[in-house]
């Protein structure tokens, strides 16, 4: 007797009656059906076949679940495992091993690497709300032993008085039993092949359904603390190693660099050789357990001053094939740095990553000195258009310009005073159509780069800029060093900052000192320029 196993998700193969077979046995949906004789399946003769088995996705969970049975037979269910609780719950309940006595931890054998196998490929069928049952139920029901902490906690403090010894020894028990017991799996699936990668996609899952707010679960966002503290101690700057990317690295690195980039998107070709060309430079960090895969990707260009615009970067194409002149490289600006893996969110890299280049460009480059970010302003006009539509609702339409600011709009739109002209200007920033007018830019120019430099110094979210990049760049030690209007005149800058591009300069030996100001006291390093910008807007703006 013959059983075909089909690639495709929702297939149930009755063995009984060999009619209610799907179609898709006999078609394959693209993908090629595979014969197995089912005496080559099982061995013991006297095993009688339940009514339905789940259809394998592939022929390498199949094998793998052959691996996985100690008596070398396919395990069967009574229903599909694929949104079934009880598939679930025998999967979880075969491969997440119980966790070791604390006497025992060292010397517990580990189990056979097709446990994470099977887990891995069991998780990669699953639909995307099977995924959040399977996730919540591994969670909550394979965590941490809570009784057992409550009463190691107990057992801590009747030891206080007790030996240095014997006090550190319980610290150390209820340390280990604060350990999830899914830990044991995550270590174990990062030593199989692909299982690093593997994990850096499950946190992404794992990010996506907190940020939805798909689930409320604790016990979820304890699964995030745990992956993103693994990854962390993986993806430690020491064990990263830096590459450079030109035109001569191999093509599907090449091709992932040019996918990835979400500042500046690379429109071809030509486009991407002129990245990794002369004048510029394109680094990246890899890792061995993710081989071509680049995990941050930093572009850099060579000038001989800081940049205040982003087409003379990507869009002019006159260096594309000419030779580097060293005594016309001054400056180094980075204009676009794009994390590749949703999953690492939250695990410093891209920090690492800018001091690790500005070494490398400083041997390459011993008399550059100059150092600086031309940055997207991401976030500046949905913020503008909120706090014009919040000052309507409030009836402080007119704290937001001077007079004449005011006068000018309404003269460009012809809209009324008042209302009329704040709604028309809150339609002129949704729509970009201000930029057709060069009257109306030029009347706008002042009031966006004062609200611009509000926006990135004053606005804040627990203490810390609100805008993301400034945020990333303040971190790092940078000085908020200059906004630059008309900067990116692409639709997508005009859309998202009206066309206003900022400097972060990094003065290496101010750096350390500005991090440091920053997270612990909150303090912005800020330029003159930026800092006027920002007392222009207190006056004029009445806020």
């Amino acid at each position: 007797m013959n059983l075909l196993v089909c690639g495709h998700d929702s297939c149930t193969v009755s063995l009984r009656d060999p009619e209610t077979v799907p179609s898709c046995v006999f078609t394959g949906h693209g993908r090629p059906r595979v014969p197995i004789q089912l005496s080559m399946i099982f061995r013991p003769t006297n095993w009688a076949f339940r009514s339905s088995v789940w259809c394998w996705r592939s022929r390498a969970v199949l094998k793998v679940a052959l691996k996985a049975s100690d008596v070398k037979s396919c395990r069967l269910y009574s229903t599909p495992i694929r949104g079934g609780v009880t598939g679930m719950e025998e999967i979880l309940a075969r491969v997440v091993a119980p966790l070791p006595t604390y006497e025992t931890r060292d010397k517990y054998p580990p189990p056979p690497e097709s446990k994470s196998l099977e887990f891995m490929h069991f998780y990669g069928s699953l639909n995307k709300e099977d995924k959040l049952g399977f996730l919540t139920k591994l969670s909550q029901d394979f965590g941490v032993d809570h009784k057992g902490v409550s009463e190691l906690a107990l057992r801590l403090l009747d030891t206080q008085l007790r030996d240095l010894a014997t006090v550190l020894q319980v610290e150390d028990r209820l340390r280990y039993g604060l350990t999830p017991r899914y830990k044991q799996l995550l270590n174990h699936i990062s030593r199989v092949e692909g299982g690093v990668k593997f994990l850096v996609d499950l946190r992404a899952d794992v990010l996506e359904i907190i940020s939805t707010k798909a689930s409320e679960s604790p016990h979820i966002r304890d699964l995030n603390g745990t992956l993103k503290s693994l990854l962390s101690e993986w993806f430690s700057v020491g064990l990263l190693r830096l590459e450079r990317i030109t035109w001569q690295s191999p093509c599907d690195i090449l091709q992932r660099i040019s996918q990835y980039e979400a500042v500046h998107p690379i429109r071809n070709w030509t486009d991407l050789k002129r990245r990794v060309g002369p004048h510029r430079r394109c680094y990246a960090f890899t890792h061995a357990a993710m081989p071509g895969e680049p995990l941050v990707v930093l572009y850099v260009a060579l000038t001989e001053d800081i940049s205040d615009n982003i087409q003379s970067i990507v869009r002019e194409f006159a260096t594309l094939d000419s030779e580097e002149d060293v005594n016309k490289i001054n400056a180094a600006v980075f204009y676009s740095i794009s994390s590749t893996q949703a999953g690492l969110q939250g695990v410093e890299l891209g920090n690492y990553l800018i001091k690790r280049v500005v070494r490398g460009l400083q041997s390459e480059f011993p008399h550059m000195a100059q150092f600086s970010s031309l940055s997207p302003i991401p976030g500046f006009s949905s913020w503008l258009q909120g706090l014009l539509s919040q000052c309507k609702k409030e009836g402080r339409g007119s704290d937001l310009l001077s007079e004449q600011e005011w006068k000018e709009v309404e003269q460009a739109t012809g809209a009324a005073p008042g209302s009329a002209a704040a709604d028309a200007l809150r339609k002129l920033i949704a729509t970009s159509e201000w930029t057709r007018s060069e009257r109306l830019a030029c009347a706008l120019e002042p009031v966006l780069m004062r609200l611009c430099a509000w926006y990135l110094y004053g606005e804040k979210r627990r203490g810390y800029a609100l805008n993301p990049v400034a945020n990333f760049h303040l971190q790092n030690g940078a000085t908020m060093w200059r906004l630059n209007w008309n900067a990116d005149t692409s639709p997508r800058g005009v859309e998202n900052s009206c066309g206003v591009m900022v400097n972060y300069r990094y003065f290496l030996n101010d750096t350390s000192k500005n991090s440091a100001l920053y997270l612990q006291n909150k303090v912005i390093a800020a330029s003159e320029q930026v800092l006027g910008l920002v007392s222009q807007f207190q006056k004029s703006s009445k806020l």
